[in-house]
């Protein structure tokens, strides 16, 4: 029943599909909050309520009364409230989208028990990858774009908690959560820094953290994520350089934007070190620039004075032979002062 014009409250009688697995009600314009008789439809594996004007807190049951719900979406509707700490029960959940409500309070610190994300190549999951991918289609935003999967749905596993007003800091235990392929928490006022084991999700595709108020240094983990095609950590507080690799370096500068303390490529502004070794290795350059020119000069000199004295002697006969003369009478008197100085001194210890 997506896309359709229904409107006010969802029926309390809705409960009496004791049977149903699938509840999609998108795109509608229903209101009010969801009806508590809901929880009787404990088959339920599908609920996607997104784009209405539902409201209200998220109910506690949610978490409790659907054991086998793989996708829970009530993105676009005017949610408030606090995440319950009982959505980490959903121990099969696979998708997850509370985009765009208004959502308070902090993420639950439990999310590690969310066991199909948690676990690496989990046997279990085979019966639901395979109801997954029977599916019709899904749509949700996917890399800051709308997007709709049908055949490959089962492969998607996400978590966007974006554009609510959660507070606190990213919890570590979300880290956790290997097999996740995005996850977006921006458009929120999250604080605190970014968790070094950040590069424990080795699976993720898609990271966007933009519009927090995040501090600190990018963790070095970050850039050990082969997959990651999609990152945004624009508008944020974080500081320091950008972690040397292959992926950091590759993404648009727009990606850190809006981070006055951060520096170092693909940023044009460079980090204090940076700018201390570029000094320094014009230094050398401008030491070896001189030296060089030194030797030259020395070099040019010398060959200069030896070829203009040897040049003369060699063109000029009366120079040489003047020059000869010379040397012969320098050789006598030195001949002769040596003669003297050994007769005295053999005469004075004779």
């Amino acid at each position: 029943m997506n896309n359709n014009a229904f409107s006010g409250k969802i029926p309390m009688t809705i409960g009496s599909l004791f049977q149903m697995q699938t509840l999609k009600l998108r795109s509608n314009q229903f209101v009010g909050e969801l009806p508590s008789s809901l929880k009787n439809c404990a088959s339920l594996e599908v609920i996607d309520l997104g784009y209405n004007k539902l409201s209200g807190p998220i109910p506690t049951w949610l978490g409790v009364s659907f054991k086998n719900l793989v996708v829970l979406m009530l993105s676009t509707n005017q949610f408030n409230g606090s995440m319950p700490s009982q959505l980490c029960h959903l121990t099969h959940i696979q998708i997850m989208d509370f985009s765009m409500n208004n959502i308070s309070g902090s993420i639950p610190k439990c999310l590690n028990n969310l066991t199909t994300l948690a676990q690496k190549g989990n046997p279990s999951l085979s019966s639901t990858h395979s109801y997954i991918r029977v599916m019709d289609d899904a749509s949700f935003i996917w890399k800051g774009r709308m997007q709709t999967y049908k055949s490959t749905l089962g492969l998607v596993k996400r978590i966007d908690l974006s554009s609510n007003r959660l507070t606190g800091e990213i919890p570590s235990e979300i880290t956790h959560l290997v097999e996740l392929i995005s996850l977006n928490l921006s458009r929120n006022r999250l604080t605190g820094q970014i968790t070094p084991e950040i590069g424990n999700l080795q699976s993720l595709d898609s990271l966007d953290l933009s519009r927090n108020r995040i501090d600190g240094r990018i963790p070095t983990s970050l850039a050990r994520i082969d997959r990651l095609s999609f990152l945004d950590l624009s508008y944020n507080n974080l500081s320091g350089k950008i972690p040397t690799g292959t992926q950091l370096q590759s993404f648009d500068p727009l990606d850190y934007a809006e981070n006055p303390l951060l520096c170092g490529p693909p940023l044009k502004k460079m980090c204090a070190d940076q700018n201390e070794q570029t000094g320094l290795s014009n230094e050398e350059d401008k030491d070896e620039f001189i030296t060089l020119g030194f030797y030259i000069s020395m070099g040019i000199g010398f060959a200069a004075g030896f070829w203009g004295v040897c040049s003369t002697l060699i063109f000029n006969r009366p120079w040489r032979y003047t020059y000869f003369k010379f040397l012969n009478h320098l050789n006598n008197w030195l001949y002769v002062k040596i003669a003297l100085i050994k007769r005295q001194l053999k005469l004075a210890y004779a």
